[in-house]
Order: structure tokens, then sequence, then C-alpha cells
């Protein structure tokens, strides 16, 4: 008889977190505290705080940490996520009422109808778009009022939401860590590497497009594996707060309410973009906007001011589980940075790289940053501590810095889609969509994607670029 072959059951992720919570306050009883000294210098007109290597100084007096302070770091996490927990609160609460309204079953439904032979399009297209935002002007934030949208489309298509999902966080994502032109990343590394603004673009455009296919080439071929057979969703059997039904599309009328709100949705995703790009938006802002047209949508659904006021608390307490993530992954970096070892880790990771061949160098570097980013989930923040090490440690072994600053460029963008301390927890919080779904989705990806940032690092370095 053939044995049933068993699923590998992901833990849940406050498991997770508490587990590594516990792991790194072990940590902190055998690193020495420790630390750089920084100097201030201007990269691309701002003002930053960068390591000065050489520096590193073991502190006099260690802080590990007790058990106190890893009950106290989940409080002071969550409250040093309060911005981005409170902002999918807001979202979720809000857009209830514009997906109870039909609104997005109406007209996705209508589009099928109408494009139903080149809707797959949309796929390829909407990816490269929002790869392409990423990659040369650094948007990430500015994507998320179209989480709804695409989740919506990839129901649309014959898939589920996670694909739909999918399309805009790897295409946002990809295209920042494969970034040509993104200020935060290309010109921060560039400037405290020392070498020529936006330099090796040619390099950069291929490996934007190496990676761009691979995205969207998983995409479509779990979007196939869920249209021939439902019960291939990982979504199968759940039921998110931002949920949406192919029947439903296909059978909803579009009517004149439908119109006057999406008349609405178009003008303020307009407004919320225009705002980040222009006028500095941030998060308060996106949320502030959301609110507006829920409550509008709403309205005209011809709900009462009572039964709005319900519908939104019932979106909000819909997504607590998703929204405490960001909080109580945060508690994590509280309990590194109380105990001042961030540092010393980097510090003896770096001493490892020491005597390597530049080809292992490189990859050692990739590693690094990879992890690293776990530890310091700023861009320019990570940029500031590890490449004022990492950039003459490679001219000793004969890695470039244009070599070096790509390490970084992909060690801090591929991991920001996997790990919880990252940016994709606030994708997944506003989407609804649970770590443990997203992490089987995306685990065997990641480990595809890594591959190809070691083939492209080695290349790299064979090029002598």
């Amino acid at each position: 008889m053939e044995k049933k072959r068993k699923n590998i059951k992901v833990p849940h992720v406050y498991v997770i977190i508490f587990s590594i919570i516990f792991l790194v306050a072990a940590l902190t009883w055998f690193i020495p505290a420790g630390g750089f000294e920084t100097q201030e210098i201007e990269v691309n007109g701002v003002a930053r705080n960068v390591v000065i290597p050489g520096t590193f100084k073991f502190h006099e007096k260690n802080n590990p940490a007790t058990l106190i302070d890893i009950l106290a770091s989940l409080h002071k996490g969550l409250v040093g996520g309060a911005e981005v927990t409170m902002l999918i609160f807001l979202v979720n609460g809000a857009f209830k009422m514009v997906i109870d309204s039909g609104t997005f079953d109406a007209f996705l439904g209508g589009m099928l109808k109408k494009y139903s032979k080149q809707a797959k399009i949309l796929i390829p297209l909407s990816f490269l778009i929002f790869a392409a935002g990423s990659s040369m002007f650094g948007m990430v934030n500015e994507y998320n009022g179209l989480i709804p949208v695409m989740m919506a489309l990839g129901v649309a298509l014959g898939y589920d939401a996670l694909a739909g999902y999918a399309i805009l966080e790897l295409g946002r994502s990809i295209g920042w860590s494969a970034a040509t032109l993104n200020p935060f990343s290309v010109v921060v590394s560039q400037a405290i590497a020392g070498l020529p603004i936006f330099s090796a673009m040619g390099f950069r455009v291929a490996a934007f497009f190496i990676f761009s296919a691979i995205g969207i080439g998983y995409i479509f071929y779990y979007g196939q594996k869920v249209a021939k057979d439902s019960s291939k969703s990982l979504l199968n059997g759940e039921k998110l707060e931002m949920n949406f039904s192919k029947e439903s599309m296909e059978n909803t009328a579009i009517t004149k309410k439908h119109k006057i709100i999406m008349t609405c949705i178009i003008i303020c995703i307009g407004i919320i973009l225009y705002g980040t790009l222009k006028a500095g938006w941030g998060n308060a802002e996106l949320a502030g906007m959301f609110v507006f047209m829920g409550i509008f949508a709403g309205a005209v659904d011809g709900l009462k001011p009572d039964e709005i006021a319900k519908e939104f608390i019932k979106g909000a307490a819909g997504i607590t589980m998703g929204a405490l993530v960001v909080g109580l992954a945060r508690a994590i970096l509280v309990i590194l940075q109380d105990a001042m070892i961030i540092d010393t880790i980097i510090y003896y990771a770096s001493s490892l790289l020491q005597g390597l061949p530049a080809i292992l160098a490189a990859q050692g570097m990739l590693l690094l940053q990879t992890l690293i980013n776990f530890f310091i989930p700023s861009s320019t923040g990570q940029a500031a501590v590890s490449l004022p090490i990492l950039v003459p440690l490679g001219d000793f072994l004969g890695v470039s810095r244009q070599v070096t600053c790509l390490a970084y460029q992909f060690g801090d963008g591929f991991s920001n889609m996997l790990f919880p301390t990252c940016g994709i927890a606030v994708g997944l919080g506003i989407s609804g969509i649970s770590f443990e779904k997203w992490w089987k989705f995306f685990i065997p990806l990641f480990v595809l994607l890594y591959a190809a940032q070691a083939l492209i690092i080695s290349a790299a370095v064979f090029m002598g670029i």
C-alpha cells in the first residue's frame, strides 16, 4: 500500500515569534554587549550616521535579558509598532464596508466577461508596474491601498486571493531587491561605498528582469494549479476578512451604487498616490483616506451610522491576530537593542569572512546581509551599519565594491518577504493572510530566488563588475 504523504505543519506565527524572543533573550547571556563608533556623513543630500570601521569596542557591562525584560518587550514592541498596527486595524475596519457593498464583485465580474481571453495579461503587466516603481523610485508603502484590489483580481482570474496578493507583494519586493535607480538602496549604498551613482546599471537591469521572470513564472505556476483544482489553494477552507468569490463576481450586476463607490475608490487611490509621492504622506494619512472610503461606501450602500460603526468594528476585530504580529515581532528587536548586542553580532559575523577567497567572501556577504536584515529591517539603517565594515573588508579580500553593494541590495531586499520583523508583516496584516499560509507559498520561491542571487553574485565576481 502507498503511504499517505504527511503535510508539514507550520507552527502558528505567534509560537514562532515567541520562540525567537526566548532564543535571542538567551543569546544576550552569552554574546557580550558592544558597539561601533559612528560619524555623520551626507548621503544624497541627507545626513546619516554611519559606522566607523575598526572602532568596535566591547562595553564594560553587559545587559542580558531577564524574564521581566522578556515580558516587558512585548508591550514595548507593541507600542513601538503602534503606527503600523493601527494602520492595519483602520484599513481593515473601513474596507469591510467597501467589500460588503459588492463593488469589487460587480466591476471585476464585468471586466472578466468583457476581456476573459486577455485577462491573464494583467498578471505580468501589474507585476512589472509594481516592480518598476519599487526598482526605480523605491515605492513600497504607496501600493498598500491596492492590496484589496489585487486580492480581488486574483479571485476574478480563477486563482485565489493569495495569488492576487502575490502579484503586488512579489512585484514590489522583487523590484526593491533588484533595484536599478532606487534612492533608498542603490544611491545610499553606492554613495557609502564611494562608487559613481547608478554605476553598473546594465548589470542591475539584467538582474531585475531575471528575478521578475522568476516571480511571474511562480505566480502562474501556483495560480494554474489552483485553477485546475481549487483544493490546491493554500487558502482553501479559510475565510479572510477581505473575502471574494468568483461566483459572486460573475452574478453581480453593476448598479448606480457601485459606480458611485468605485468613483470614490479611484479618486481616493489617486489622492493616496499623489500624497505619498509628492506631499510626504505616511501611514496616518493613508489610514485616514481608507476610513473616509469605508464610511462613504457604507453610507452609499444604505447603512445607518450605527451600522457603519458595527461593521467597522467587525472588520477591525477580524484582523487582530495579523495586526498584533507587527508589535510582537518588534519585541525581538527590543531585546537585541536593549542588550546592545546587534553590533557585536555584526562584528563577529564579518570577522568570519576574513581569509576567504573572493567568490566565497562574496557569498558570505550575501548570507550575512540576509541575516542582518532580520535584526535591522531598515534599508538605509542596514547600509549605514554593514557597508562601512564590509566595503574595506571586500577591498582586502578582492571583492569589488560593486559586488559588495549588490550583496547588500539583494540581502536587504528579498528577505523582506520572509522575516516577520520586516515589511511583509504590514502587507499580510492588511490582507489578512496568515504568516503560515504565506510561508508555505513563499519559502519554495525564496529558495529559488536565493539560488538566483548566489549565481548572479558569482557572475558579477567573475565578470569583474
